[in-house]
């Protein structure tokens, strides 16, 4: 008679808590950090966070990074930030990717990494520089070149010809760099545009909401919020960059009305109740709960769950967050009522009216969800407190890392409880992820 293959049990789980999180300011594409790629601004945000944190540099154990716009000769930007810093050689490093929540989860692979005892100390951010982009030549110049290149019988003659047969207008011009989808052709605008008129997203709801972003983030920065989590950058050029560039403190909705539309002409998004492009990193320190007692370390808070989900591109490519955020809330066993702040990417205001929306309606509950009733009334004064990534900016690999930072100091600092965060990326990707406020056993 066969036997039974015995079944191993579940590891056993540690409680992973945020010790620190900090981010470099913000700055807009081609401004004050133009001259620095994604790995030198990584490596100015880790260090930041080593400065304002006292662990020993032997005591950690990885870095997970998160970035979009890698460089092609280090695709590796955690190894690279670890290497340059002078960390121990042991430190290993990967770097991942999730388009616009690749911060994040960078941050829910170190968290699951320390939940199952394997590694007790990690560093986990991520950067973007879109400033550093790459032009990509049209491949009918590489097709034409390459094997003559890579031909060691190829003479100067080879070289004319080849040279000869090149079209400047097909052949030499660069590609402009776009954030369309693969699958489609739709830039991501485009699909927040279709987006909005399904929702019923009006233009004014958009700049409300956007000036909302701007004012929030201003106030934060003017109240000294923000310096518990931005660290000073030097550029290659010696200055010193202390704050955001992108938050418009005299912003309004009327200022804002008068912009033209960015991706359809007759759309309702702006370049004002748009994201811009950002360059940018953020990093947060994450250990096991009693690793960091150990230490003498009191945490900022604990990271409880997180879920990620996919939608259909050719459908509602941004709604990502309105399927995460219930599925995570559902494996904390919590409630939208429970969170006492909710964090929502900005990747376009009328994204952000349109998950909103979603979460408070009974009929996206009973045909997205297979619920009977709406996940629940996002109060607008829990909403994205200190402003967003339309005011604030968004370096694509670290917005996820900003995100945790922020809630993680706005638990420590509080009366707040828990936290839940919601990040639409490229894809048809939605991610969410719940934190909550760290205490001490009594």
């Amino acid at each position: 008679m066969a036997t039974r293959k015995k079944q191993q049990a579940a590891p056993a789980t540690r409680r992973v808590v945020i010790v620190n999180g900090v981010r470099t300011p913000f700055q807009k594409a081609f401004g004050a950090f133009m001259e620095m790629d994604t790995i030198a601004l990584g490596e100015a945000a880790v260090k930041g966070l080593l400065a304002r944190t006292p662990v020993a540099r032997d005591q950690i154990d990885a870095i997970v990074w998160g970035g979009v716009i890698l460089p092609a000769g280090a695709p590796n930007v955690g190894r690279e930030i670890a290497l340059d810093l002078g960390l121990p050689a042991s430190v290993e490093a990967r770097t991942v990717t999730r388009a616009c929540a690749s911060g994040l989860q960078a941050i829910t692979d170190a968290a699951a990494s320390i939940a199952l005892g394997e590694v007790d100390v990690v560093i986990a951010g991520g950067s973007d520089s879109t400033s550093n982009a790459r032009l990509e030549l049209p491949q009918t110049l590489v097709h034409k070149l390459a094997p003559v290149a890579m031909s060691g019988k190829s003479g100067p003659l080879d070289y004319m010809k080849a040279i000869a047969s090149l079209s400047p207008a097909r052949d030499l011009i660069p590609q402009k760099p776009e954030i369309a989808e693969r699958t489609t052709g739709e830039v991501m605008g485009q699909a927040a545009e279709r987006m909005a008129v399904r929702n019923g997203i009006t233009r004014e709801a958009q700049d409300r909401f956007a000036a909302m972003s701007h004012h929030r983030a201003a106030a934060a920065a003017e109240s000294g919020r923000f310096s518990r989590e931005v660290v000073a950058v030097e550029t290659p050029k010696g200055k010193t960059v202390t704050s955001d560039g992108l938050v418009r403190a005299n912003t309004s909705e009327e200022k804002l009305a008068k912009l033209r539309p960015a991706f359809r002409k007759d759309g309702t998004l702006t370049a004002g109740n748009s994201s811009p492009l950002t360059d940018g990193a953020a990093a947060v320190l994450l250990m096991s709960e009693d690793k960091a007692l150990e230490l003498g370390l009191t945490p900022l808070a604990v990271v409880e769950t997180w879920a990620y989900v996919g939608v259909d591109p050719a459908d509602q490519l941004l709604i990502g967050p309105a399927l995460a955020i219930p599925k995570a809330l559902d494996r904390a066993g919590l409630t939208l009522a429970d969170m006492d702040l909710v964090d929502l990417h900005e990747a376009f205001a009328a994204q952000v009216l349109c998950v909103t929306k979603m979460l408070e309606s009974d009929a996206f509950a009973r045909e997205r969800l297979g619920r009977d009733a709406a996940v629940g009334v996002v109060d607008e004064a829990k909403l994205n407190v200190h402003g967003g990534s339309v005011a604030i900016g968004h370096p694509f690999g670290a917005t996820g890392a900003r995100m945790v930072s922020t809630m993680a100091h706005e638990l420590a600092t509080t009366d707040a409880k828990r936290a839940v965060l919601g990040i639409c990326a490229a894809g048809g990707l939605g991610a969410a992820a719940i934190l909550s406020k760290w205490e001490a056993a009594t």
